[in-house]
């Protein structure tokens, strides 16, 4: 074998080396985003699912700070168990659960969804120019 030869199989095999190398650091950077990925979301259900328990007790608050009978009580415990649920929901579902609700809602009404997101674009649109 030649000089030649053995310096082109050294040049090959380093340059396998370094490709393999090259995989192995993507694949392990691929892994470090997933994992980075599932915990911004585990985060974000545990504060969502906080914010749920919040909601739960200003409605034991609400329920505790108004009179027992009347049209206050009525009213006071319509929106306490409006709060009691929108706490639970937060809690049980998180923002994925929330995420995937409102992509459904999207999906049954198009038309709506798109009236009102043109809708909210020109109130941020209004707010900003301001």
């Amino acid at each position: 074998m030649t000089n030649a030869t053995q310096n082109l199989k050294g040049v090959q095999e380093t340059a396998v080396n370094l490709g393999d190398k090259a995989k192995d650091f993507a694949a392990q950077t691929a892994d470090q985003a997933k994992n980075l990925g599932k915990s911004a979301v585990n985060m974000a259900d545990t504060a969502t699912s906080r914010v749920g328990s919040r909601v739960e007790s200003m409605a034991d608050k609400l329920r505790d700070s108004t009179p027992r009978e009347g049209v206050v009580h009525d009213a006071a415990s319509k929106v306490a168990d409006t709060l009691e649920r929108s706490g639970r929901y937060l809690q049980e579902e998180g923002l994925s659960g929330m995420a995937n609700d409102l992509t459904g809602v999207i999906k049954r009404n198009p038309i709506p969804a798109l009236l009102v997101g043109i809708g909210i674009g020109y109130l941020i649109a209004h707010a900003l120019r301001r």
